[in-house]
């Protein structure tokens, strides 16, 4: 009886395992004279993860991947088109520059260890991050030399969109801050309490340890979200209660308001500069994409 239980086990388990590896060696898409297959999708969807794993954990980490699943297969495409295209053009890239990026990614993690762990629980090995990383930029250099070099942006174009969008380039109200960090929530209590009874920073100075700074806030600039709740509430010169931020506790006084204020040209210039180009560069890549597809062989098999 075990003898023939076993046996099913292993002819199960062969099944299974032949199942797995069809599924992973079907075809998805044709272009040209290349196939992709549901492996190759997998492999993506694994490098993308590992890329985004260093910015996102957990839940965010697959919310991003995840949204990117449904046109994985499109930008799978675009990208063997272009590296079709790096081929035929004969580009190239440096070794010691594929070399210097791997380099740059295993200084995200604290160790070689853990980088080697990160790539096997993503199904990868460190060949495959080379080929990955190799590929993007085989097409970052292709696109540089067919679509990039030939953007423009003119001085016209940048003041006409200024002359019409000026209410996009208004600096926003601005509060004039000083900050008194404590490291005991008690003596912030009392400091943060006698200032608002009238007590003057400096005669508290000698009889309490803190640290004091000054800050200019702008409301919606990076600025940690209990600050601004706070800050963005205090009248002049009113101190606020302790904020405790990680373990340090802050009082805020406002010293001064600075109204809004429309933001010059050249004040502007830049950020329209490179709004503009861009704009126009994914417009150009767009086209380019859409010629380089219309050319080329695309045959997509259904599930």
């Amino acid at each position: 009886m075990k003898l023939k239980t076993s046996f099913l086990i292993i002819t199960l388990f062969i099944f299974c395992t032949g199942t797995v590896l069809y599924a992973e060696d079907k075809v998805v898409a044709v272009v040209n004279n290349e196939i992709i297959t549901q492996k190759d999708l997998n492999d993506f969807l694994n490098f993308i993860r590992m890329q985004y794993s260093q910015q996102f954990k957990g839940k965010a980490l697959e919310e991003k991947v995840g949204a990117m699943r449904l046109d994985l297969l499109q930008r799978l495409i675009e990208d063997r088109i272009m590296l079709q295209q790096a081929k035929t053009d004969k580009i190239a890239i440096q070794s010691s520059r594929l070399k210097d990026r791997i380099d740059e990614i295993k200084k995200r993690y604290p160790s070689e260890a853990e980088f080697e762990r990160d790539l096997a629980k993503q199904g990868l090995v460190l060949a495959d991050l080379e080929k990955k990383m190799r590929e993007q930029m085989l097409m970052y250099n292709i696109v540089e030399q067919k679509v990039r070099n030939k953007v423009v942006v003119w001085p016209e174009e940048i003041t006409n969109f200024y002359n019409q969008n000026k209410q996009q380039f208004l600096k926003p109200e601005e509060r004039v801050l000083t900050v008194i960090s404590f490291d005991d929530e008690n003596a912030a209590k009392t400091v943060s309490y006698q200032l608002r009874s009238g007590k003057k920073i400096e005669e508290l100075a000698g009889r309490y340890t803190f640290t004091i700074d000054k800050l200019s806030a702008l409301q919606g600039q990076q600025l940690r979200a209990e600050i601004e709740d706070t800050v963005f509430k205090l009248g002049i010169n009113e101190v606020s209660n302790p904020v405790k931020i990680e373990e340090k506790y802050y009082i805020f006084r406002l010293d001064g308001i600075l109204g809004s204020q429309q933001l010059s040209l050249i004040e502007s210039q830049d950020k329209i500069q490179a709004y503009l180009f861009e704009k126009k560069l994914q417009e150009a890549l767009t086209k380019w994409l859409d010629e380089l597809k219309k050319q080329s062989y695309i045959k997509i098999f259904e599930n």
